[in-house]
């Protein structure tokens, strides 16, 4: 049995601890006190996940009938997938939703089902390259879809593309993409990262237009929100059920495909990053710092480069098929077995080391924006129960944040940082002033529409990911970043952690309570 997660004391022997700083890592001595957070070690794969396919297709979870049971020749059937943001980093090939649409594909042909398009759900995420889709879905699901038309991305500003569906009790509209809404039956096949994802966020985001995606991806819903990561307290989560309701009651057939991994991130050749570091043995020790200075010694472009074409082994641990529901109860359970890490009590100071990806930056840059998203609105809402830091406290991450973007996928990014944050960080200020304009803006549409462009709302989106940890933090300073950039985020600069530390105790006082989140890999924290 793999060990579970691990809360370490730190006391004077305690080794230092590994931070991730962007493209590269350090070594980190923490005040003796502090507390350091470890993942669970991978959970076992699946033997033969081909198989656990096929099963889960034959026996669905919930109300539904089999797969077969619901092909027939004749019919509409579309294919959903999730985009490049999952997983992270990118999983050695096969992909989950490779062997999951490979094996749907043959009982589709099997029953004589030949009107088949399979669609990327990328809601406002930039379209996904050749080469990523070839990843994602295999060489023989591409070069039998792509030639003719049949693989589709997602297109949130094409009218002809979306249906209206209808209102939630609430008002909000219901507006997905028309191809999948006329379809006999949606496929939707998932990668299940962390508890955030899957369930009916899955088609009401993923397959959805601006117009209704800004009634969840809004600053009262984020603000709202305590924990991404715990569905039934989430007004993220509450909203996208509301629209599954919709529908489901409107008559679409979804059957649900949801498929979990281990935290498997690194290859052989860096295991020590997923090691606690009392535990690295000498050759542990020798690869850390000859990855730490041949990171160093490359250019920032090569180094990217490198990072970006690291793929994970990741495997698969779960797979569930059938109604929507009653597959993500299920399915949570399953991310909640690999990830969760009992911890008691709030600390006064966060610390934590920022990668160098996040869902956002996949094959690009991390941007100043996607810095604030990754740490407050992602690392900050890995939690169940009560956010580690108390209310009031300091969030420290480590990250050179970079003045730079990815011209081609980031463009609105770029004036949002120049212009917006120049003139406030406040999430309710930006969304009233600033969102309508950057929505609907036609040179953005058509970046997004045509290139590899985010669309242009999706850094307002990003920022207010980090809104709920902005209202509840204190303090926030970045370790070791441009301190331009930071300041323009509103943060503050600190030249090495033991200057974080003090200025951390103008906010929270002497001797404060610290926690580090030792992440990736990916952990929830369940605080007591």
């Amino acid at each position: 049995m793999p060990r579970p997660g691990y809360v370490l004391d730190v006391d004077r022997s305690t080794p230092p601890t590994l931070f991730w700083h962007g493209e590269t890592f350090r070594l980190e001595k923490l005040p003796v006190g502090s507390r350091v957070l470890y993942a669970p070690e991978p959970v076992e794969p699946l033997t033969d996940p081909d198989a656990a396919v096929a099963h889960a297709l034959d026996h669905p979870d919930g109300d539904s009938p089999p797969l077969d049971d619901l092909l027939f020749p004749g019919m509409r059937l579309t294919i959903c997938f999730d985009d490049i943001s999952l997983p992270l980093p990118p999983m050695q090939r096969p992909d989950n939703r490779q062997r999951v649409i490979e094996a749907v594909l043959d009982k589709a042909a099997a029953a004589g089902v030949d009107d088949v398009v399979l669609i990327a759900a990328l809601a406002l995420h930039r379209r996904m390259t050749e080469d990523e889709l070839r990843h994602a879905l295999g060489n023989r699901v591409y070069d039998a879809f792509a030639p003719t038309g049949r693989l589709q991305q997602h297109d949130a500003e094409d009218p002809a593309a979306l249906l209206h569906i209808g209102h939630t009790d609430r008002g909000e509209d219901v507006e997905i993409n028309r191809r999948a809404a006329e379809s006999d039956l949606i496929v939707y096949v998932n990668i299940n990262l962390v508890a955030m994802d899957g369930g009916w966020k899955s088609t009401a985001t993923g397959l959805a237009s601006y117009k209704s995606l800004r009634h969840h991806h809004n600053v009262a819903t984020m603000q709202k929100s305590r924990s991404f990561m715990d569905r039934h307290r989430s007004e993220l989560h509450s909203s996208n059920w509301r629209m599954g309701k919709v529908l489901r009651d409107a008559g679409l057939k979804i059957f649900q495909i949801e498929t979990t991994l281990n935290n498997d991130a690194f290859p052989a050749a860096a295991a020590f990053l997923q090691k606690r570091e009392w535990e690295w043995t000498a050759r542990d020790r020798v690869s850390f710092l000859a990855a730490q200075k041949g990171l160093d010694a490359l250019s920032p472009r090569r180094r990217r480069q490198l990072l970006h074409s690291t793929n994970a082994p990741h495997a698969m641990t779960g797979v569930h098929a059938g109604e929507v529901g009653a597959v993500h109860e299920l399915v949570t359970a399953k991310v909640h077995e690999q990830q969760l890490v009992p911890v008691s009590g709030q600390t006064d100071v966060l610390t934590m080391g920022l990668p160098y990806i996040c869902p956002y930056n996949v094959n690009s840059v991390m941007n100043p924006i996607l810095v604030m998203c990754l740490g407050l609105g992602y690392f900050f809402n890995l939690y169940r129960g009560r956010p580690l830091v108390r209310e009031g406290g300091v969030l420290i991450m480590s990250h050179p944040t970079p003045w730079e973007f990815h011209p081609v996928h980031h463009p609105s990014y770029i004036d949002f940082f120049e212009e917006c944050l120049a003139e406030t960080t406040d999430p309710v200020v930006l969304e009233r002033d600033f969102e309508k304009r950057f929505a609907e803006d036609e040179w953005y549409r058509h970046l997004y529409r045509t290139s590899h462009a985010y669309h242009g709302v999706h850094p307002f989106y990003m920022w207010y990911w980090g809104a709920h940890a902005l209202q509840h933090l204190g303090k926030v300073v970045i370790v070791g970043g441009d301190p331009k950039a930071v300041r323009r985020l509103g943060f503050s600069p600190a030249s090495t952690l033991r200057d974080a530390l003090e200025m951390s105790e103008d906010v929270v006082g002497r001797s404060p309570s610290i926690t580090h989140i030792h992440n990736p890999p990916i952990f929830l924290a369940d605080v007591s």
